[in-house]
């Protein structure tokens, strides 16, 4: 795992709490969710190719 992709998701995080303090004093509170799930959303995708490398590490270990 590379530093670069802590420091991504980390930005994702701060980008998605700015955009849900901004949405929520501004009386959005239905968007916050939105704003939140598709942070997640973001997070996940950026964490597939980690995941998938992951795996392979595991069958090549084990002879699967």
């Amino acid at each position: 795992m590379d530093v670069s992709l802590i420091l991504r998701i980390a930005g994702v995080g701060v980008l998605v709490t700015v955009a849900n303090s901004i949405l929520s004093k501004s009386g959005r509170d239905e968007q916050t969710v939105f704003v939140t799930i598709a942070g997640i959303i973001i997070v996940l995708l950026m964490l597939v190719g980690e995941i998938d490398r992951l795996f392979t590490t595991v069958r090549s270990i084990f002879g699967l």
